[in-house]
């Protein structure tokens, strides 16, 4: 709990940190702009205004007599309603009109006054110095040809105008509390949902490394984290797959150890029996040949439980190589039913065939046989005084081998799991001679797989079964 508080606090802090650093930087480039935007327009308007009052003035000098200090007078008193005040200078400087027993000299620096004696108009936005206050200033020359006449100095000060620039300033800064304020508002309600978000992934990722994958995320689209989590619940859901195959496979694989040790202990536990007996003379004479036929067929049941594993195994590991040719189905079915006819015939069954001797199928002819006699030795198990077809025929694109039976069935709930491993239909006959182990048809489904093709059983409850194997014409 204490390591959450600090993480919810760290991003917290972070998210605060952010935002109010864009807002402080933001705010400063704008009061920066906005101060310098708005002196420079006020004072450019008051030096424009300045320059023209001069430049009237000067012009009205002209007309009128010179010294005419009636007319001065009158201008000083309309300026002095705008706070204007306004200097006449001679050429060499000194003041004309009003008459300044302070100073009877223009204050301009030597580069102003450089400037003016060529006849440009001098202009300070903003003055402090030199009229004990803060001041705009122009002065105008008045030019004889190339010669300085004198000039008009006018002084307009410029307080009321820094006032309302401190007056934005602090609205200014006002804005910049209350952004900052609610900055750290919206960041709080925001990291709070986002924390809990966090919260929740992290929770669930707790659960899964215990082991529970029964999580979800609630999920949203709307930014990063939404998508995390929606990504999140994929992995859980993918990783809860996984778990569950394990388990099943490590089922299987249990269950796998047990039937084998279930298999191979009838016929050890015979073999060892019987060698007891007649290594220790327990067997009479006349029993010992059948106790060797019974050690014989027993030892062969282990080879072929042994054999059966191993193909299934090559399969499943895709190390079973394939040698496809074309082979000619009449052929194969006969071979199959020569090699199966005496076991048909124990349990008074006949073998049929229905096929035209044109037909040709594209497999692997050892494995072809094997697919073959695996299932016919499960219909001749499953079937007694009964009959198994055997039929080929061509459909477009593929060859159709059908094996069909008139046994006792199958069950529709068990048609699936007679695929798996060691499935058994009837346990009462797993001490047939003959597919007792319930591994063929697993094997038959993964050959026919590696063929490229399919195969499907039919069946109904003691009327009989039918396998129908497709293999496809291009190889």
């Amino acid at each position: 709990m204490k390591r959450l508080l600090v993480m919810r606090i760290k991003f917290f802090y972070q998210l605060l940190i952010s935002h109010i650093s864009i807002l402080i930087l933001a705010f400063l480039i704008l009061s920066v702009s906005f101060s310098h935007f708005v002196e420079s327009y006020i004072f450019q308007n008051k030096v424009e205004e300045l320059e023209g009052y001069g430049e009237q003035i000067l012009t009205d000098l002209t007309v009128r007599i010179e010294g005419d200090e009636q007319f001065l007078n009158e201008y000083s008193q309309l300026l002095n309603t705008r706070h204007i005040k306004y200097i006449l200078f001679n050429y060499d400087g000194k003041v004309v009109y009003p008459k300044l027993q302070s100073s009877p000299l223009i204050q301009l620096t030597e580069s102003e006054w450089a400037e003016i004696s060529k006849g440009n108009t001098v202009s300070v936005k903003h003055d402090i110095k030199r009229f004990g206050q803060e001041v705009s200033l122009v002065a105008v020359p008045y030019m004889h040809g190339e010669h300085l006449g004198g000039g008009i100095l006018l002084l307009a000060p410029i307080t009321g105008t820094m006032k309302m620039i401190s007056q934005l300033n602090k609205f200014l800064l006002y804005t910049i509390v209350i952004s900052l304020s609610a900055s750290i508002l919206i960041s709080l309600v925001f990291s709070k949902s986002l924390i809990k978000r966090i919260k929740d992934i992290r929770n669930a990722t707790s659960m899964i490394s215990a082991g529970n994958y029964n999580v979800h995320v609630p999920e949203s689209s709307i930014d990063e984290i939404g998508q995390l989590a929606r990504d999140f619940n994929h992995m859980a859901a993918k990783l809860k797959e996984s778990h569950e195959e394990i388990e099943r496979l490590e089922n299987r694989r249990r269950k796998f150890i047990a039937d084998v040790s279930h298999e191979m202990r009838t016929p050890l536990t015979t073999i060892s029996g019987l060698a007891e007996g007649i290594k220790n003379h327990l067997i009479p004479e006349e029993g010992i040949e059948q106790g060797m036929n019974l050690i014989d067929r027993e030892a062969k049941r282990l080879i072929r439980l042994v054999n059966e594993n191993l193909d299934y195994e090559k399969i499943r590991s895709n190390q079973l190589k394939l040698n496809k040719v074309e082979i000619n189905l009449l052929e194969v079915l006969e071979i199959v039913k020569e090699q199966l006819i005496m076991q048909a015939e124990q349990k008074k069954n006949h073998l049929e065939i229905y096929c035209d001797e044109r037909i040709n199928v594209i497999a692997d002819y050892d494995r072809l046989i094997q697919i073959l006699i695996n299932i016919v030795k499960n219909s001749n198990q499953f079937t007694e005084n009964g009959k198994i077809y055997l039929t080929g025929y061509e459909k477009e694109n593929e060859t159709v081998i059908e094996i069909e039976d008139t046994g006792i069935g199958i069950d529709p709930d068990e048609i699936e799991a007679i695929w798996h491993r060691f499935y058994k239909a009837d346990v009462s006959r797993t001490g047939e001679a003959f597919g007792e182990f319930g591994i063929g048809l697993s094997i038959v489904k993964q050959l026919v797989q590696l063929h490229s093709g399919r195969i499907e059983v039919s069946s109904k409850k003691g009327i009989g079964t039918k396998f129908t194997i497709y293999f496809p014409k291009n190889n």
